[in-house]
């Protein structure tokens, strides 16, 4: 793509600033939201926000840009983030979609992971399917296939990539994030309590954030005993509450933009 024009807004999220894009191209605002270091290549005129979707390098490299406004994932990369002249933080959480009407799913036992490579937990996950014979347990492909890695467990059923992920948050008790990576926010977390599935994760990187007090955190340092008894004891109440906390992320963000005064600089220069 070639140079950035006056109505167009940037971001790999395209389901992040969809609706945000589309205001744009109706109404020629002057505001271009970067993800990366082509905000040098923005035109000086224009107001810059730059998304910082990530604590590392590639997610906090946009502040090189010197955008107007480094608007942040989770308040934990706001947190992460170097203090740049010229660059007001803030912190924009991903939108996300109420469910929609649906027929009544049976809720198994069964508990969920998704993305089992190292960086995500598949090292905890092989102890605990180890330790828990009794517990079912549904492992979702994610960055790559770890299918073979998992096949010999008689209590695992390994699922292909889904891009619906929506029936397995409806039937599923608990969401498991073992996470040993800093995650800036797991959208999986919100996806999955929307439907009233808890999620029990590390506290690592966003994951407390997303969690919120609707689940369970444990130290990044616990063992398959910690997380067993965690899996084990889950109280059944914190379905609804989980249901509840993510609701407050289905508003409409253009409100938040407004806030911080990006939107109406839209609006402004558009009458």
């Amino acid at each position: 793509m070639g140079g950035y024009q006056d109505d167009l807004f940037m971001s790999e999220d395209v389901d992040f600033f969809a609706r945000l894009t589309a205001h744009g191209r109706a109404t020629a605002a002057p505001v271009a939201i970067l993800d990366d270091l082509r905000v040098r290549q923005a035109r000086p005129t224009a107001l810059i926000a730059g998304i910082l979707h990530s604590v590392s390098k590639t997610g906090l490299g946009v502040l090189a840009g010197h955008p107007h406004h480094g608007l942040a994932v989770s308040e934990f990369v706001r947190r992460r983030a170097p203090q740049t002249d010229g660059t007001h933080l803030a912190v924009l959480h991903p939108p996300f979609a109420p469910p929609q009407p649906s027929h009544p799913m049976t809720r198994t036992r069964s508990v969920l992971m998704v993305n089992p490579i190292p960086a995500k937990g598949s090292d905890l996950m092989h102890q605990l399917i180890r330790a828990m014979p009794e517990q079912h347990f549904t492992l979702v492909e994610g960055w790559w296939n770890t299918a073979d890695q998992f096949t010999a467990y008689p209590n695992t059923t390994f699922v292909a990539r889904v891009y619906d992920m929506n029936p397995l948050s409806r039937s599923h008790r608990l969401l498991l994030v073992p996470s040993t990576v800093e995650d800036a926010f797991p959208r999986v977390i919100i996806e999955a309590a929307l439907h009233g599935t808890p999620s029990i994760g590390t506290d690592r990187g966003g994951i407390p954030e997303a969690i919120g007090p609707a689940g369970i955190v444990l130290p990044h340092t616990a063992g398959p005993q910690a997380w067993a008894d965690a899996i084990r004891t889950a109280d059944h109440a914190l379905g609804e509450q989980a249901r509840q906390h993510a609701a407050s992320f289905t508003r409409p963000r253009l409100p938040d933009l407004e806030t911080l005064g990006i939107y109406p600089a839209t609006n402004t220069s558009s009458t």
